[in-house]
């Protein structure tokens, strides 16, 4: 396993105190120096202490091959640093310019039909092209030889979102790659045969030199996927492996200065295994931009809390979000009133301790020129800067209050999440491919919230053996290493819930045979024979399963064969009796070791699940683990000292009155009336004990 980096934070500015990092990428190249000042005068009025700078500005630093113009940036980030700003410095290589792509085509990514990816938006570069490497670490160098030892710069920015525009590369570059990677990984090319099961239609090979990518095999057609998991597997390696060339590129000349890049993590975020990335970083950054509708709030507290999972509860930095709406859905809708303050504090109650959006100015050109900023196309007389300005003032109290020496409090239960199942349950011949693994952490995360319960989001390698009760929600891969970890969990006196959809299949996406959840079956005393899947694309086909405890299934269920001695029935089917359902157990509870154990058997979506967990909690001797007000989401950092800073949010849109316990530190879209708050719609209240 690869050691951990040591955590390391960009330190504010000779003479200033430390502070929650707050501001977000700043793009002073596409305007007129006239506006700089202008800029510097309106982040000092919003509170901002910290920009990104040059993240896609290669052109302009490397005019032409070899030619450098540092000057421009030179004067921006003096006039940043003199007014206090700090810089976080990006290596500039997120997309090559012109001239390097005109005069070496070659560094062009592939995609699964050979088609070239041609210039024009960004990303267009492939990760295992070693012309491209030379020069993207060529520039890396430039920049830390110019900036070495400069007083305004507290870190590098490294490239920008890798993975989201050039995740896949199919080209010959690729291939070799691939070819190398797969000998790295197996050893022999007969271990690449027994982990792709090529005997099936034909498909063994004799050599390495046989391997190509999962290029397009004609429409309607199934990649062998055992192939097809491990080309992401690759896919997540190169982009990596390039991230750490430039890191250690730039380590090399200036080894006080922390480096990051921006990871993409959301409830649905699967590009890369951001917790293997996780390991290569001196701190975690993300990129979240927030789900419209009734979703917002939950999905950003989840991907909020996986994030302060990947970074193993160190604090982390919200490197991009919107003050309002995006740019790139089919609509794109604005937050509403409070939501700009409100998001943000959501963040920093799950760990983050910076807060930054893209972009400070909005552009008036290129693609991304109906992007919300921290400057509107408005100005400043707009709500959003007004909001803006709000919200620096309340990360600079917090500040005041000592939030930086607190951390996420750990819950006492663990939601489960696993970049590789979610790649394997992508895969176009399963059951129904209307279920996937990213679909059931979040129902579980928003389920045990109605009940008054904030899980800890935890990556599968993350430490969530140690929790009180932890869920694997549909959870499709379990090696034998995870294996042993849930068995010994168990037996310890762990509480443990498993899903339909866990367990199915090993590492290699082998099936683990003798009926489902294959190397766990004893530890939640069921056996699953098939699935039952559900839809409405057939007349007459079942398209739900009704619950005898009220719950109500659809997508997907498991036909349990047969249950231990041990185990009691919680919940069955009711169907018609020609479906072969009607009676068949639905959620199991079982006893293993000195622990506990409740098998869910069917997808319940959120609402099925809230109804269901009172049952499964109190079967897992976890009844009293609620008791919070499920319309608001209670989050809590604990201090070195003991101090606890607890956050509650809003989670509906009726105003929500709630007992306040310590000093009122923070307080927007609520109305504090002694030892009582009403907050209403979008708000949330922060104390102090």
């Amino acid at each position: 396993m690869t050691q951990r980096r040591a955590y390391r934070w960009p330190q504010p500015l000779a003479g200033q105190q430390e502070r929650i990092w707050y501001g977000g990428d700043y793009n002073p190249d596409q305007w007129p120096e006239e506006v700089w000042d202008d800029d510097v005068r309106l982040m000092k009025k919003a509170g901002v202490n910290l920009v990104s700078v040059g993240i896609f500005s290669w052109a302009k630093i490397e005019t032409s091959e070899g030619v450098y113009d540092f000057d421009w940036l030179d004067r921006i980030i003096d006039k940043l640093g003199e007014a206090g700003i700090a810089v976080d410095l990006a290596s500039a290589t997120a997309s090559p310019p012109m001239w390097l792509t005109q005069a070496h085509p070659e560094v062009l990514w592939k995609d699964y039909r050979g088609d070239v990816c041609q210039p024009g938006a960004r990303q267009h570069w492939r990760p295992t092209s070693p012309v491209f490497r030379e020069y993207a670490l060529k520039l890396c160098r430039a920049m830390a030889e110019h900036y070495k030892g400069n007083p305004y710069v507290v870190a590098w920015h490294v490239s920008n979102e890798y993975g989201c525009h050039n995740r896949f590369d199919y080209s010959e570059d690729a291939e070799h790659a691939f070819q190398q990677w797969c000998e790295e990984r197996y050893g022999t090319i007969d271990a690449v045969n027994d982990a792709w099961g090529t005997a099936f239609w034909a498909q063994r090979m004799n050599d390495f030199s046989e391997i190509v990518p999962p290029r397009f095999i004609g429409d309607g057609n199934f990649m062998n996927p055992g192939k097809l998991l491990d080309f992401k597997r690759f896919s997540s390696d190169a982009l990596k492996a390039f991230y750490i060339a430039e890191r250690d590129t730039l380590a090399e000349i200036t080894p006080d200065l922390p480096l990051t890049t921006n990871f993409m993590v959301s409830a649905s975020g699967s590009v890369l295994d951001y917790d293997d990335w996780g390991d290569e970083v001196d701190f975690v950054s993300n990129d979240h931009y927030f789900i419209p509708g009734e979703a917002h709030l939950d999905e950003l507290a989840f991907s909020a809390s996986l994030v302060d999972g990947i970074a193993r509860k160190d604090p982390w930095f919200l490197m991009e979000h919107s003050t309002s709406a995006v740019n790139w859905r089919e609509i794109n809708y604005r937050k509403e009133p409070g939501q700009l303050v409100r998001d943000s504090l959501a963040h920093v109650a799950m760990g983050a301790d910076a807060v930054c959006y893209f972009q400070w100015r909005q552009s008036k050109a290129g693609a991304e020129k109906f992007h919300s900023a921290m400057v509107p196309h408005a100005g400043e007389d707009s709500a959003v800067f007004r909001d803006v300005c709000e919200l620096g003032a309340d990360l600079n109290k917090l500040s005041d209050e000592g939030i930086l020496g607190s951390r996420l409090a750990k819950s006492r239960v663990a939601v489960v999440f696993d970049y590789e199942s979610e790649w394997a349950t992508e895969h176009t011949a399963t059951p129904t491919q209307h279920v996937h693994h990213v679909d059931e952490p979040l129902a579980w995360f928003r389920a045990l919230a109605d009940q008054g319960v904030t899980a800890d989001v935890v990556p599968v390698r993350g430490a969530w053996d140690g929790y009180e009760m932890v869920v694997l929600p549909s959870v499709y891969l379990l090696s034998e290493e995870t294996t042993r970890r849930v068995r010994d969990y168990v037996v310890g006196g762990g509480r443990l819930v498993v899903t339909y959809y866990t367990g199915i299949s090993d590492e290699k996406d082998h099936v683990w045979l003798g009926g489902y959840p294959g190397s766990i079956r004893d530890v939640v005393g069921v056996r699953v024979e098939e699935f039952m899947p559900m839809g409405n694309d057939f007349t007459g086909v079942p398209d739900h399963l009704d619950l005898s405890n009220g719950a109500v299934a659809h997508d997907i269920a498991g036909v349990i064969g047969s249950v231990d001695e041990s185990a009691t029935v919680l919940a069955t089917f009711k169907d018609n009796p020609w479906t072969g359902m009607d009676g068949v157990p639905a959620i199991v509870a079982n006893t293993f070791g000195e622990g506990r154990s409740v098998y869910v058997g069917a997808r319940l979506g959120r609402e099925g699940l809230a109804l269901s967990l009172p049952e499964i909690l109190e079967s897992l001797g976890m009844a009293e683990a609620g008791g919070n007000d499920g319309r608001v989401l209670h989050v809590e950092r604990e201090g070195a000292d003991g101090s606890r800073f607890v956050f509650s949010f809003n989670r509906t849109h009726e105003t929500v009155r709630v007992p306040v316990e310590g000093e009122v530190v923070v307080s927007s879209f609520a109305d504090v009336d002694g030892e009582t708050a009403s907050i209403k719609p979008n708000g949330v209240i922060v104390t102090k004990k």
